[in-house]
């Protein structure tokens, strides 16, 4: 039960962070969901959003920065 409680402390402490992260990008004016190569096709009663210049940019960034945090705990 330990274990649980520590995983779900970890993934609260993440979620938190994602969330200050993206309220940050929204103050500073970064528009993630909005870049060019985003593909949103509007129909008259439908909507198809496909955010992948987002999603690439935020796997670039979230890989640089899990492989920065592996080296520094690994030393």
């Amino acid at each position: 039960m330990e274990t649980l409680a520590r995983y779900l402390m970890f993934g609260g402490i993440i979620l938190f962070l994602i969330g200050g992260g993206v309220y940050l990008a929204s103050r500073f004016g970064i528009p993630l969901g909005r870049l060019p190569g985003d593909i949103r096709i509007e129909g008259e009663k439908s909507l198809f959003y496909f955010p992948i210049t987002s999603s690439i940019l935020i796997s670039i960034l979230l890989t640089i920065v899990l492989n920065l945090i592996s080296k520094l705990l690994n030393k």
